[in-house]
């Protein structure tokens, strides 16, 4: 997505949100869009955790029942 961007455009984007929000909101809007993606990360991490532990037991279970119909 922001593959194509280039070091013009970003200083272009860096320029513009200077200009709008000003010099002393900019740091704050920084913190706020770094905690944003941290969480955002932290909850993708949980869900594909979740996840995992899902599969393990049904391949634990499938492998239970394979034991029992040997028997």
């Amino acid at each position: 997505m922001f593959s194509n961007i280039g070091v013009p455009g970003l200083i272009l984007i860096l320029i513009v949100a200077l200009v709008i929000f000003g010099p002393n909101k900019l740091p704050e809007i920084g913190r706020a869009v770094g905690k944003s993606i941290r969480e955002f990360k932290k909850a993708t991490e949980g869900i594909a955790d979740d996840i995992k532990a899902e599969i393990k037991e049904d391949i634990k279970e499938a492998r239970q029942d394979k034991i029992d119909l040997k028997k």
